[in-house]
């Protein structure tokens, strides 16, 4: 199984290294590809240059052998005072959808699997009819230009987000009219913290819509994650899912409070995750 699925990394979990050396750092590890959330560190999209700068690091992906999704989930990258902010849910999304608009465009040029993205906290003055009416307009124009990019989206349900469960991302695919490019981002971890169903069972069930995985560990009702063997689940069993499910995509490590420790942490998971998928 080892040689059916591709481990990557996250690089919100490199948030204290260079993009370049980090990209080095987890080749030497043995990833087959990297998660790039954008950010003002790590190639930024409001800095000048971007299509140069995507260049770039397309080219140093290539040179070290590696894959690319884009994820959006910087957490100040919009807003210095409030994390995330703006969302599609917010008043005002404009910021957001430029920035969306972006990913894509930056996922495009890199040659990307995938851009991954979220729906955020509901704000409290906004009814939730209503937050779901913007969530729904704004991933439609999304949809529109990924789909004219030539780009998947993996959109993930995210614990306190307006759309945090496979039942709620099945809700916003069915409002959309189920457009083919939009799958679904799968957090391993989020699935033990809040799904009803085992994790594998989790995997099974959306594998025709799998884009991108993100793999952690976490405990029942707690999202928080955790550096794999910290937490509750059994892993082998899910890799096998995944494999068994014919899932060609990413398997990054997404361990965003971590990065104080990056190089040492990025060693351990991957060899976890090998021994996990030999187990498997």
């Amino acid at each position: 199984m080892t040689g059916r699925l591709r481990f990557g990394y996250g690089t919100n979990g490199f948030a204290n290294h260079r993009l370049d050396d980090a990209l080095a750092l987890l080749a030497d590890l043995g990833y087959q590809g990297v998660a790039l959330t954008l950010d003002h560190a790590h190639l930024d999209p409001f800095a000048a240059g971007l299509a140069a700068r995507t260049a770039a690091v397309r080219r140093r992906l290539e040179s070290l052998g590696l894959t690319v999704v884009v994820e959006t989930g910087a957490r100040y990258l919009l807003d210095p005072w409030e994390k995330h902010a703006p969302t599609l849910l917010h008043d005002d999304p404009a910021r957001r959808i430029e920035f969306l608009r972006r990913a894509v465009r930056v996922g495009a040029d890199l040659g990307a699997e995938a851009v991954s993205f979220w729906a955020g906290v509901r704000p409290g003055p906004v009814a939730p009819e209503v937050a779901w009416d913007r969530l729904f307009a704004g991933c439609a124009e999304i949809v529109a230009v990924a789909d004219a990019a030539g780009v998947p989206l993996g959109f993930e349900p995210e614990p306190g987000m307006l759309v945090e469960s496979i039942a709620d991302w099945r809700r916003l695919r069915d409002a959309l009219g189920a457009p083919p490019g939009f799958g679904i981002t799968l957090d391993i971890g989020h699935c033990r913290c809040l799904e009803p169903q085992p994790v594998p069972d989790c995997v099974t069930d959306v594998a025709g819509h799998l884009v991108n995985v993100q793999i952690d560990d976490m405990v029942r009702g707690v999202h928080e994650h955790l550096e794999f063997g910290a937490g509750e689940i059994d892993f082998p069993p899910v890799l096998r899912a995944l494999a068994d499910a014919g899932y060609r995509g990413l398997v990054g490590v997404e361990l965003p409070r971590h990065s104080h420790a990056a190089p040492t942490v990025a060693a351990r998971s991957i060899e976890f995750l090998r021994a996990a998928a030999r187990a498997g």
